[in-house]
């Protein structure tokens, strides 16, 4: 049996990262049990500068990728259809608002010291409270509920958003993974060496696992 490390690099309100993450999840049901996988989830935030009030999405898209309601629109219909594809079911009339996301990423680097189910349980937490309930991930009393929900201290979760506990090491991580080349997300690193970009289908991750696992031969792989 082999284990692989996964870093799987994203943001809370990342709709591919969902879409990457539940493709992945099938996937490493497939190669189980030859196959087992050591899942670490790093931080990376599409919008560090987003004001505490957030944008409206539809807004927010329109602006940044220079187009139209329609295609924001259109886009989100292919969206909704891939991740129902994998059993994500995205519900776009609840996503109406762009938020920061920081706060979120430091209880995540908590949860992973903690042990990586609890960092799995509340990083899925987090994906279904924006996307399916349309709730902010920068909600202090959302994020000690999740964390509560995920198997976390609710009372510590609080502590810490209310410090600035884990700022240094989160902000520290973002950078490294900026300064090796990752400036969109997801970005999924296998054993620390072969890269796999965007929310690709469970196939793609699963001849890979096999792959790597097997120590073939293997190259940077990109959406």
């Amino acid at each position: 049996m082999n284990t692989l490390r996964i870093d799987f690099v994203s943001d809370v309100s990342c709709p591919w990262c969902a879409v990457g993450l539940a493709s992945l999840q099938t996937a490493m049901e497939r190669v189980a049990p030859d196959v087992q996988v050591d899942l670490h989830f790093q931080p990376f935030e599409l919008n560090p500068d987003m004001v505490p009030e957030g944008e409206d999405s539809i807004e927010h898209l329109k602006r940044k990728y220079g187009i139209d309601e329609s295609q924001v629109r259109a886009n989100g219909e292919v969206l909704r259809q891939r991740g129902e594809a994998v059993g994500f079911p995205f519900n776009l009339d609840m996503r109406k608002r762009v938020w920061n996301t920081f706060d979120a990423h430091r209880l995540l680097h908590w949860a992973e010291l903690e042990g990586s189910d609890k960092q799995l349980a509340l990083k899925k937490a987090l994906f279904k409270a924006y996307f399916l309930d349309g709730l902010s991930p920068a909600d202090h009393e959302l994020l000690v509920r999740l964390a509560a929900e995920a198997g976390l201290d609710a009372e510590r979760a609080r502590a810490i958003l209310a410090s600035d506990e884990f700022t240094d090491e989160v902000r520290a991580t973002e950078r490294m993974f900026t300064q090796a080349g990752i400036h969109s997300v997801p970005a999924i690193i296998l054993n620390r060496q072969h890269l796999i970009s965007g929310g690709q289908p469970p196939e793609v991750f699963e001849r890979a696992l096999r792959q790597i696992a097997g120590a073939q031969p293997s190259s940077v792989m990109e959406a």
